[in-house]
């Protein structure tokens, strides 16, 4: 297999990926003030960013991006190709203006996706820098996600007087929580992770196939199950493919800080549902059950890529890194967008940005046929952040070699 990661390094660790992320970080180093809206996805017409507000769950991904670049060039520097002009200390300053914003957003008792908005950037921010501010907004927000967890029904994802609706998503926000617990000894915090997982393994996975539903409403006052359904997925019956990798990332994080053979079981379960049921092209579609032909979904792709190399890096069973791989060949064969570059590749850093503001294309948002945001075939934000995070797994697996 290192025949097949010495192949991708050329796409994985390519000055383009730098071009790509420098260029959008860039136009906003010279503003008076950090950034207040953060990139999303592309327009599927112009390829340009549309931005979105910093309160918004997708907020923390491009900050991650940028300080995932940044521990490239500090952790990983083989992996980072000759005479790039974008110096570590003015990449350094990006990544703190860009997630500057963030801070605030820690104390929010409204959103169960501070795990999403929090966790990219400041995790890597204290451990590459060991800033005790980016530690404290951490703390802050464990604290502030553990504040919603309700005994029945564990996180909600809105509280109206009749529902209690949980998304399969939660399952990445737990990381957050096991990661403060084992920094500060907060038990509690790892004890509520823990018996959320368990919720989302008994209700929102279809034993014993293991395909997953998207969202599962439960009664506000007993905790029983109303009803089962989907809200970015094809249909309620239908396999939603970003959902299901959701699940698989976030059962194999689970397993890591635990080591709980039920939540690696999961993961491993989940997995196999979704790579079996890939299409021939090893795409992930954006619902595994929606009518053919339909669109693909490359963050879909990215995250149960991430998760397959969980799996190997906790089990060594080379089978998920043969998985991960072939997601991501798949995808680069079919979804790298048109290259960005450095102008004047050795003297300055300044970006041409090509056709398109993303590193990947063919991501969707949400094409369920009642979709508030109804959007597909475009770029997006995450899916370049897991991209860049598998990237920064391989190396840290010691499967990278130097990148010339």
């Amino acid at each position: 297999m290192l025949d097949i990661i010495s192949e991708l390094s050329n796409e994985l660790y390519s000055p383009s990926v730098i071009a790509k992320l420098w260029g959008i970080a860039s136009l906003k180093l010279g503003d008076k003030y950090p950034p207040s809206k953060m990139p999303e996805y592309t327009d599927p017409e112009t390829k340009e960013y549309v931005y979105t507000s910093v309160d918004f769950w997708t907020s923390g991904f491009f900050p991650g991006s940028l300080y995932l670049l940044l521990e490239r060039m500090r952790r990983f520097p083989k992996t980072i190709p000759n005479n790039v002009p974008v110096h570590p200390l003015k990449l350094l300053h990006a990544c703190k203006w860009w997630s500057e914003n963030l801070h605030k957003q820690a104390a929010r008792v409204d959103t169960h996706d501070l795990g999403f908005m929090i966790e990219p950037a400041m995790i890597k921010d204290y451990e590459l820098t060991g800033d005790k501010r980016s530690l404290n907004t951490l703390i802050t927000a464990a604290r502030s996600l553990a504040s919603r967890f309700n005994e029945k029904k564990r996180y909600s994802f809105s509280d109206p007087s009749k529902d209690f609706l949980v998304i399969i998503d939660n399952m990445l926000n737990l990381d957050l929580l096991y990661y403060v617990a084992a920094l500060t000894g907060e038990i509690r915090l790892s004890t509520i992770a823990t018996s959320h997982a368990e919720v989302t393994l008994k209700h929102h996975i279809r034993h014993p196939v293991w395909s997953t539903f998207h969202v599962v409403n439960f009664n506000e006052e007993s905790g029983t199950v109303k009803e089962k359904i989907t809200n970015q997925g094809y249909q309620d019956y239908s396999t939603w493919s970003r959902g299901q990798a959701w699940g698989i990332l976030g059962f194999a994080k689970v397993y890591k800080w635990t080591k709980q053979s039920k939540f690696l079981t999961a993961a491993i379960r989940l997995g196999d549902y979704f790579f079996q049921n890939l299409p021939e092209d090893g795409v992930p579609p954006w619902d595994f059950d929606a009518p053919q032909p339909t669109y693909r979904d490359t963050s879909a792709a990215m995250i149960a890529a991430n998760g397959y190399l969980s799996m190997f890096e906790n089990t060594n069973e080379n089978e998920y890194l043969r998985r991960a791989l072939y997601l991501i060949k798949s995808t680069l064969k079919t979804s790298l967008s048109p290259r960005s570059r450095f102008a004047n590749y050795t003297l300055t850093d300044e970006v041409e940005m090509g056709d398109m503001h993303t590193i990947l294309d063919n991501a969707t948002i949400n094409n369920h046929e009642f979709a508030p945001r109804k959007w597909a075939d475009h770029g997006l934000v995450y899916a370049d952040y897991y991209f860049m995070e598998n990237g920064n797994l391989l190396a840290k697996l010691g499967l990278v070699e130097h990148i010339s």
